[in-house]
């Protein structure tokens, strides 16, 4: 597969986001390109940056587990970007991207795609890809985010190896899912696009578009699911999401708002 080209994806990125873009760097290889993010000065309010790597080799997901990609095979991305005020409802940034990827995907003509909350991209029951939101430390009202997405490209043999299975059972790719795919670059692109139309539209109208997206995509919605949360385990029927983007599970004691939390599946309701 071809290594990424940064003229290739700035190129198409259409005048709006390219005004407000910084900086675009490519890696062929890279530690995180969260981190990397992090470590840099944070952009003016409006405004954002971006890494993309054709391999990171430290790559992070939520609660620092490791995200793994064999080489060339995905699409490594973050973005840094500032809002002017701390959005009302932080944590459905995430799920605000979610919805914006799984749009796009599908524009792109993928079919069968999923998000699982809070922050797995899922095709065809397959895990896709994740998303990962950190915040970027800095002084007065302003918030900067970085967010870093790992997209499955092309895998080829490797979706049956060990050290990709996920905990939905198995990695997916993009390849698998099209006749027509994409080069990296110009998804590079399409991403970069859509990270930001998605987080400028967050920050002027918060999460009620995307809530309402969201229940289209949802994949746990009906599914018999447990909860890792650090001092308990609570389990029952996903419900959905509520309206800040919390986790509604139905339990024997009523119906409970889960906030952050590691989803492990138990089947769907009524499977024996």
């Amino acid at each position: 597969m071809n290594k990424l080209n940064a003229e290739q994806i700035r190129q198409p990125i259409s005048d709006t986001p390219c005004s407000r873009l910084d900086y675009l760097e490519v890696f062929s290889e890279i530690e995180s390109t969260n981190s990397y993010l992090l470590e840099k000065p944070a952009p003016l309010p409006g405004r954002f940056r971006v890494a993309i790597a054709d391999h990171q080799t430290a790559g992070r997901g939520r609660m620092d587990r490791q995200w793994y990609s064999p080489p060339l095979s995905g699409l490594c991305m973050s973005m840094s970007y500032t809002f002017e005020n701390a959005p009302k409802f932080l944590p459905a940034a995430t799920l605000a991207i979610g919805v914006g990827v799984a749009e796009l995907l599908e524009q792109l003509g993928i079919r069968g795609v999923g998000l699982k909350w809070p922050n797995d991209l899922i095709v065809r029951n397959g895990k896709l890809g994740g998303i990962l939101t950190e915040v970027h430390s800095g002084d007065g009202p302003e918030m900067t985010v970085v967010v870093g997405i790992g997209i499955n490209v092309d895998l080829g043999q490797s979706a049956d190896t060990g050290g990709i299975k996920t905990r939905i059972g198995y990695a997916s790719d993009l390849a698998s899912c099209t006749d027509q795919l994409l080069s990296r670059s110009a998804l590079s692109a399409a991403l970069v696009e859509t990270l930001f139309n998605t987080l400028a539209e967050f920050e002027k109208d918060g999460f009620e578009r995307f809530f309402s997206a969201w229940e289209r995509y949802d994949w746990l919605r009906g599914q018999r699911i447990s909860v890792e949360l650090p001092n308990r385990r609570p389990h029952g029927v996903c419900q959905g999401i509520d309206s800040d983007g919390a986790l509604m599970l139905r339990t024997e004691s009523g119906t409970e708002r889960i906030m952050s939390g590691s989803i492990h599946l138990r089947g769907r309701q009524g499977d024996s």
